[in-house]
């Protein structure tokens, strides 16, 4: 305001703390103007005093030196009056700031308030709608927020459109954040004898690894502990995470020390094979009873696998458009009789006789199709046989590789399996996981069966909603 006058050693960093926030209210805008006048006139008058005195009074050295202890008492008044004022402006200038900041937070919220969601581009970039609802506004979080409002534009400030996105996305989190202790199964509580929800909790059943809460049933009056798996030292939580480290390559070893480490709880690795054996196999035969909506395509292959200190041949057949494993098998050998095991297997797995195979130039592959599908009708091919192909060809069969590359990182850890019965289940474990637990990218990270219309609705904790279905 020009009703103010600054004295010319005022730095500019003052002014603009003054006008940002000071000016914004009249009270301290006084206030102010009357300690900037009152300063003035001090320092003027002791000035003048001086002068006069040293003209009038005397023109000795002492009216000399009294001169001289005027003007320095004269510089550090203005630098003490200075520096405590600009301590005044700093905190008057942040107490001004956290006020629009709350401001702009009530205003973010109001937005979400209203109903209106913002829509999520991708991780760094969101729309979202303004206040008044006439359009929208981009905001991006990359190193810093942006949002292209003019609040943002001419303070560089965090206005109110990033402010309901920070809650949006903290509101969003702590809705997904879910209880990650093994100890907490699950989420409604009925007695499994008569499936009566009036229960009542009824002392501590202790294992060697941990302590369950047992209940007791005031219908049937009978007790129970609250477990989807009976008569084991773990629960079904920490089962699943064993099956979930081991076929994502962890030795059983490593698994026990896993859980030692982050769970406190030891758990001897032999243990853990043997839960991990038992429940793929129940899971397995779950999941054997659904039928999988393939295109039709194959893609079949070989590779070796020792068992026993000895090679073996383990073969899988592969649908090329929804990546779903339909069968394995383990043959010492590649014989005739050996490829149409493979293919036996493929035909109890689905509903329709499939249209095209793709295979590598083994002799074995077309004699065995030709004995296990009708490759001809009425004069017309019903099945394409695509044989020699590779890696590098333009009718290839890249995806039954990886898959092969996928078993190989499970495989190199085991170092081999003990017998050929054990390598079967544990190829059989392998394909239960790649069909039902593991997204693909390449499917837009769903799984296999769900892309073959086989949605169990497992939730988030796959391995845990498979198990509790294949034990109901």
């Amino acid at each position: 305001p020009n009703n103010i006058m600054f004295p010319n050693d005022l730095n500019i960093n003052t002014y603009s703390l003054l006008s940002l926030s000071f000016f914004s209210n009249k009270s301290s805008s006084s206030l102010l103007s009357s300690m900037l006048f009152s300063m003035q006139y001090i320092l003027a008058f002791f000035q003048i005093f001086g002068f006069i005195f040293i003209l009038v009074v005397t023109r000795s050295i002492s009216g000399m030196l009294i001169y001289i202890v005027l003007v320095v008492y004269k510089s550090i008044f203005t630098v003490v009056s200075y520096k405590y004022l600009n301590n005044y402006i700093s905190i008057m200038v942040l107490h001004n700031t956290n006020q629009e900041n709350k401001a702009r937070e009530i205003r973010g919220l109001s937005i979400l308030a209203k109903g209106d969601e913002p829509s999520i581009i991708d991780k760094e970039t969101f729309i979202i709608p303004s206040q008044s609802g006439n359009g929208s506004y981009k905001v991006i979080h990359k190193e810093e927020w942006v949002c292209e409002c003019l609040d943002f534009k001419n303070r560089h400030l965090e206005c109110k459109h990033i402010k309901a996105i920070m809650f949006f996305l903290k509101f969003r989190n702590k809705i997904e954040i879910d209880d990650l202790g093994i100890d907490k199964e699950l989420k409604e509580e009925k007695c499994p004898c008569c499936d009566s929800a009036n229960i009542v909790k009824n002392g501590i059943r202790k294992t060697k690894i941990q302590e369950k809460q047992r209940y007791r049933c005031e219908d049937c009056k009978k007790r129970f502990v609250l477990e989807p798996i009976k008569y084991v030292k773990g629960n079904s939580k920490l089962i699943c995470l064993c099956m979930d480290l081991y076929f994502k390559g962890l030795s059983l070893r490593d698994i026990s020390d896993t859980l030692y480490q982050f769970y406190g709880v030891k758990i001897h690795f032999d243990t853990i094979r043997r839960w991990i054996q038992k429940f793929t196999k129940i899971m397995n035969d779950y999941a054997d009873k659904f039928r999988p909506k393939t295109s039709g395509k194959l893609q079949v292959d070989e590779q070796k696998v020792k068992s026993k200190g000895k090679w073996v041949w383990s073969w899988n057949a592969l649908d090329e458009e929804t990546r779903f494993l339909l069968a394995n098998n383990i043959t010492k050998g590649r014989s005739i009789k050996d490829a149409r095991e493979i293919f036996r297997k493929v035909k109890e797995n689905l509903n329709e006789k499939p249209t095209q195979i793709k295979t590598d130039g083994l002799w074995s592959y077309e004699r065995a199709i030709k004995k296990e599908f009708v490759t001809h009708k009425g004069g017309r091919k019903t099945l394409e046989h695509i044989r020699n192909v590779g890696i590098s060809e333009e009718k290839n069969n890249n995806r039954i590789e990886r898959y092969h590359g996928q078993f190989r990182e499970f495989d190199k850890v085991k170092r081999g399996f003990k017998s050929n019965l054990t390598t079967s289940e544990w190829n059989q474990g392998f394909r239960l996981y790649h069909n039902f637990i593991k997204p693909h990218m390449s499917l837009n990270s769903t799984t296999p069966s769900q892309v073959a219309n086989i949605d169990l609705k497992l939730g988030r904790n796959r391995w845990l909603g498979l198990l509790e279905k294949a034990l109901t």
